[in-house]
C-alpha cells in the first residue's frame, strides 16, 4: 500500500514550531485588543459568489487559484481564499454595523489557494488581519498602517519595507483605464498571455505580473497617480503626513495595485529584506464599496492580512527552558494510583504535570522527566507513601528534599 502523506501545499506544524506559533497568536489577541479590535470567526468555507463579487471576477484569485466545489444540494462553495469578504458578509448578514461600536475586528486562521507551493507560502495558509467599518479619515488609514508596522516591530522584526500607493477611486479610476488600456495595447506584443487577457478587463492587474519581461513593459504605462482627483489627491496626502507624525518611514510604489480589485485609495504592502523573492509580509488598503457591492450599507472599509507563516520564519526558535513542567515519579507500579490522584490535584491548582504511565523504573523517569525539560520531580515510592510525603527533586541543581504531602502546595508557591 502506498504511503498517504499531506497534500501537496499543506503541512504539518508541531513542537517546538508549534511554540513560535502560540506566541504569535498570543501576541496577536494582545496587541490588536489594545486598539478596542474584537475577535471574528467565520467559516472556512463560503458561497462561490462571495467572492467572486467581492473579490473581483477578473482576478487570478478568482479565475485560478480558488478551491471550488459543489456539494450535495448543487451549490457552489469556495474555500476561503482571503477573509475580508467574509468578515463584511458576516457583518451585513448579523447587522453588526448597528450593534457593535466601534466597529474593529481581528482574525486569524487558514486560508486556501491553489498556487504554486514556495517557503512560506502553502495552498493551505494561515492569515491574521484586521478590518474597520465606518471611518473614511485618511488618519485611520495611517493609524491601520502604524498597527501593522508597529506590530511587526514589536516581534522583534525589524528589517521591514513599508510601500505605499492610491489606487484611486470609481471617480477617477476609469478615465485612467481607458488611457492605461491604450498604452497596453502599443505594447501588447511585449506581455504574456494572461497580461493581455487583462488589458479589456482590469489592466490594473499588469502591474501585479510577477513575469521580468511584463514588469519592464509596465514601466513605461502611464501611472495612476497623475490621474488622481482631488478628492484621492488630498486622501493620499494626509495619510503620508500622519505617517510622519506616527515616525513611520514608508517608500512611494506608484505601481503597487495589490492583487485584489476591491481596493480604492490608500493601498499597501510591507516586505521583508530577510525572504528573498517572496518577501511579502503583509498587505491591504481602502475598500470603500466592497461593503454596499455585497449588499450592506453605503459604507467605507479598510484592513491587511498578514502572513503568518513567513512571520514564524522571522521568530526565533523558543528555547526549552526549565520552570513550567512538574514530572511526577513512582518507584513502583502498585504506586501508580497514588501518583495518579497526585498528578489530579495538581493540574487542578493549575501546574502542568506529566506522568509516565509505562512503569519503568525511576532511573529511567528520571531520564524522561530530562527530556521533557521538568523543573522538578515528584517522587512516591515506599517510604513516601507509608508517611505520607513527597520527595522532590529539582531537576537543575539535582538537589532533593522531602516534605508532607500537605506542605506541598506552599513549597510549589515558593519555589516554583
Amino acid at each position: 500500500m502506498n504511503e498517504i502523506k499531506a497534500p501537496k501545499g499543506t503541512r504539518d506544524i508541531f513542537f517546538p514550531e508549534i511554540e513560535k506559533w502560540h506566541f504569535l497568536e498570543n501576541a496577536i489577541h494582545a496587541y490588536y485588543q489594545k486598539f478596542l479590535y474584537q475577535e471574528i470567526r467565520t467559516p472556512i468555507f463560503e458561497h462561490s459568489e462571495l467572492f467572486s463579487r467581492g473579490i473581483g471576477s477578473e482576478t487570478d484569485v478568482v479565475q485560478k487559484e480558488m478551491y471550488t466545489f459543489t456539494d450535495k444540494a448543487d451549490r457552489s462553495l469556495t474555500l476561503r481564499p482571503e477573509n475580508t469578504a467574509s468578515v463584511v458578509r458576516a457583518a451585513i448578514e448579523n447587522n453588526l454595523f448597528e450593534t457593535i461600536v466601534p466597529l474593529r475586528f481581528y482574525y486569524l486562521g487558514p486560508m486556501f489557494r491553489y498556487d504554486k507551493p514556495q517557503k512560506g507560502r502553502y495552498r493551505q495558509f494561515q492569515q491574521f488581519g484586521i478590518e474597520v467599518f465606518a471611518d473614511d479619515s485618511p488618519q485611520l488609514d495611517a493609524e491601520v498602517i502604524f498597527t501593522a508596522v508597529d506590530f511587526l516591530k514589536k516581534l522583534g522584526i525589524e528589517a521591514i519595507r513599508l510601500e505605499l500607493n492610491s489606487v484611486g477611486c470609481p471617480q477617477c479610476r476609469p478615465a485612467y483605464l481607458d488611457v492605461l488600456r491604450q498604452a497596453a495595447r502599443v505594447d501588447e506584443s511585449r506581455l504574456c498571455a494572461d497580461c493581455r487577457r487583462k488589458i479589456a478587463g482590469n489592466p490594473l492587474r499588469i502591474f501585479d505580473c510577477k513575469l521580468p519581461e511584463c514588469a519592464e513593459t509596465a514601466k513605461r504605462f502611464p501611472l495612476l497617480g497623475d490621474h488622481l482627483c482631488s478628492e484621492c489627491r488630498d486622501h493620499f496626502t494626509t495619510v503620508r503626513e500622519t505617517l510622519s507624525w506616527m515616525n513611520i518611514p514608508f517608500q512611494l510604489n506608484p505601481r503597487l495595485v495589490r492583487g485584489l480589485d476591491y481596493y480604492t485609495k490608500t493601498a499597501f504592502e510591507v516586505t521583508s529584506g530577510q525572504l528573498g523573492a517572496q518577501n511579502a509580509l503583509l498587505g491591504g488598503g481602502r475598500y470603500n464599496n466592497l461593503i454596499k457591492e455585497l449588499g450592506g450599507p453605503d459604507m467605507a472599509g479598510i484592513g491587511f492580512a498578514a502572513g503568518m507563516e513567513r512571520i514564524v520564519l522571522h521568530l526565533d526558535r523558543p528555547k526549552q527552558v526549565r520552570g513550567k513542567i512538574l514530572f511526577v515519579a513512582y518507584g513502583d507500579p502498585q504506586w501508580l494510583p497514588h501518583a495518579v490522584q497526585l498528578a489530579q490535584v495538581l493540574r487542578e491548582e493549575g501546574y502542568p504535570v506529566f506522568l509516565d504511565y509505562q512503569g519503568k523504573n525511576l532511573k529511567k523517569q528520571f531520564k524522561r522527566a530530562d527530556k521533557v525539560a521538568a523543573a522538578f520531580t515528584l517522587i512516591l515510592a515506599e517510604d513516601e507513601i507509608k508517611d505520607k510525603s513527597v520527595s522532590i527533586k529539582n531537576m537543575t541543581r539535582q538537589e532533593q528534599v522531602k516534605i508532607p504531602l500537605k506542605d506541598l502546595n506552599a513549597w510549589l508557591k515558593k519555589n516554583y
